[in-house]
């Protein structure tokens, strides 16, 4: 699914990762493992991940997709 961005969240006393539109969610420990295993799925499907905090809100963002900007480096 094309364009469906990837979340780290909170889950009990764990972390999840979704993907947007409840098209999957993995659970794990730590936030770690989550956002390792967020990580390469966002690389995989060319999406966004967003890490939220125990807050909800989002604390870190990393763009795995076709970035707009016009950044060499």
């Amino acid at each position: 699914m094309p364009g469906q961005n990837i979340h780290v969240v909170p889950a009990g006393d764990g972390w999840a990762v979704e993907v947007e539109g409840g098209h999957g969610k993995e659970t794990f420990e730590t936030q770690e493992a989550a956002v390792a295993a967020g990580t390469e799925r966002a690389k995989q499907m060319k999406v966004e991940l967003l890490i939220h905090g125990r807050d909800g809100q989002i604390r870190q963002r990393n763009s795995f997709g076709h970035d707009t900007r016009d950044v060499k480096g």
